[in-house]
């Protein structure tokens, strides 16, 4: 106490000058408009700066929280775009293979390889949540691959960038149908081959996924014809399909369940066990 005397005492003049100076600037302030306004106005300028500050540290730490719920509502929009029929044409029955929210299982990719010739995916989601053996994978973009194994917490996928992976695929304005593979060189290039040369076919037309396959629903993006050339062993079309995924980049995935399969599979068993 004794110490804040002296100091009272030893700079009395300074504190005079400053409460001085303080209830000046406070009429001043009152009396005119003017500087009352340039008052308010920086108060309000120090007080919006930190206030977005604390707003960019609050937004940054509900990133995650936000990111889950843009990946479940992109889930709801891609089941509303699966059942969406096709309208440029009449469509045939069992053409459209609809895609229920309940048959969609949303997914993190954890682990990623693309620099071997048979590349696998890891994704934090197993059999507790359903996931199960050849469901096909896709995101936003377009299709990952192929559930290959899973455990009650993990599964892994077969990526479009392995050279044992075969998927059925076609010229999204034609019926010209074809099976995707991997040459096992560019991760941002696959081939689709055994497409008929009938097909018309040119530089940057759509590649999609096909009626035939069961896994993946129709018409579900795969990339775009960068070349493509005649095979001269088979006579057909090989092309080379620019990807629309950049494969060594991958956060959120969309498992699709696929009811249809399992009566496929069933019914050919069926057919095996007749021709017995």
């Amino acid at each position: 106490m004794q110490q804040i005397f002296n100091f009272i005492i030893r700079n009395s003049n300074r504190l005079l000058f400053l409460l001085l100076l303080g209830i000046s600037l406070a009429l001043t302030i009152q009396s005119h408009s003017f500087h009352r306004s340039r008052m308010i106005s920086s108060a309000n300028f120090i007080s919006g700066g930190v206030y977005e500050k604390i707003n960019n540290v609050n937004e940054y730490l509900n990133l995650r929280t936000e990111n889950d719920e843009l990946v479940l509502e992109n889930a709801r929009l891609k089941s509303l775009l699966f059942n969406k029929e096709d309208t440029t044409k009449a469509p045939m029955i069992d053409s459209i293979r609809g895609v229920k929210p309940a048959d969609i299982i949303v997914s993190k990719v954890i682990h990623n390889s693309y620099s071997t010739h048979e590349n696998y995916i890891t994704l934090n989601s197993g059999s507790n949540e359903g996931v199960k053996q050849d469901m096909g994978v896709i995101n936003s973009l377009g299709i990952i691959g192929i559930v290959d194994n899973t455990s009650p917490n993990y599964s892994t996928v077969i990526s479009i960038l392995n050279m044992k992976s075969q998927i059925n695929a076609k010229l999204k304005k034609s019926n010209h149908f074809g099976s995707l593979t991997w040459d096992g060189k560019s991760t941002g290039t696959v081939q689709l081959t055994d497409v008929p040369r009938l097909a018309s076919v040119r530089k940057g037309d759509t590649i999609v996924t096909g009626g035939q396959s069961v896994i993946f629903p129709e018409n579900i993006n795969i990339g775009v014809v960068d070349k493509y050339y005649t095979n001269t062993k088979t006579t057909f079309y090989t092309i080379d399909v620019k990807l629309f995924n950049d494969m060594t980049n991958l956060g959120h995935v969309y498992i699709i369940k696929s009811k249809g399969r399992e009566e496929l599979i069933n019914l050919e068993n069926k057919n095996k066990e007749k021709d017995e």
